[in-house]
């Protein structure tokens, strides 16, 4: 006996399945994925209790807990759904298409505002200089740039040192950068309570990670102890970079 799929099945295949591997990526990046693969076989358990062997009693004490599953669900990944809204908010899948439309000028524009970056984290690694520098993506900052104090001003290389010169008043906190320009510094950003985190990173990495798990910026974080230069985005650490491997991840991520 042949079963015959129409195009609207196909499709809902082919949709079903993107949201399960979407899903399933999320739960992996997030290191959540153990807990997943626990849902699921609880689910596969509960389709077989009910819809094959339909055990009665079984049946309705698992459909207790599936009642009340979708409640305990969200509190457990309320962070993975927000990262999810968030990605799903920001078309990062049609950025590719922008790409074919990225004239040589804008590259040309986009890039001379990431070296100053480049280089003022470069020369805060060298004198160990604690920094977290903010940029912004498509989410807006507002909430976050009102709790520092407004710079407004272009990117510059020896700006954003001065900020985070040790007896600078605004060196404490983060420097947001949106629009090509530096909105704010000082600001106060979420701090992450995620226990993957190393025990050698300390307030600003949680705050870096913080951020990219709330948005979809991406935060780059100067270690005072150590002068390393660490990136946190989508909820990810990319650490001990070079000047050259910053300049490369940051040309990636601004498209």
């Amino acid at each position: 006996m042949f079963v015959h799929f129409g195009i609207k099945d196909i499709v809902d295949i082919i949709l079903v399945a993107l949201l399960l591997y979407n899903i399933y990526k999320l739960m992996k990046d997030s290191g959540t994925i153990n807990i997943f693969a626990g849902v699921m076989a609880f689910i596969g358990v509960w389709i077989v209790v009910t819809q094959i062997l339909d055990m009665k009693l079984m049946g309705a004490i698992m459909d207790k807990f599936i009642s009340v599953g979708v409640l305990i669900l969200v509190i457990l990944f309320q962070d993975e759904i927000r990262r999810f809204l968030v990605e799903l908010g920001s078309h990062k899948r049609w950025r590719f298409f922008f790409k074919l439309f990225f004239t040589d000028k804008e590259k040309n524009q986009n890039h001379a505002f990431i070296l100053p970056i480049v280089y003022a984290c470069m020369n805060m690694a060298k004198s160990k200089t604690g920094a977290l520098i903010v940029i912004q993506k498509d989410i807006a900052l507002t909430q976050f740039v009102q709790t520092g104090d407004i710079i407004n001003a272009n990117v510059n290389t020896r700006l954003i040192e001065s900020i985070f010169f040790k007896n600078s008043p605004l060196h404490d906190g983060a420097v947001i950068i949106a629009d090509n320009r530096i909105v704010a510094a000082s600001c106060i950003l979420p701090v992450s309570h995620s226990q993957d985190i190393p025990k050698s990173f300390g307030l600003r990495h949680r705050s870096g990670l913080g951020i990219s798990q709330e948005s979809d910026a991406t935060a780059i974080i100067v270690s005072e102890e150590t002068g390393n230069i660490t990136v946190a985005r989508n909820g990810r650490f990319y650490p001990k970079l070079s000047g050259k491997d910053l300049e490369n991840l940051l040309s990636e991520t601004s498209l």
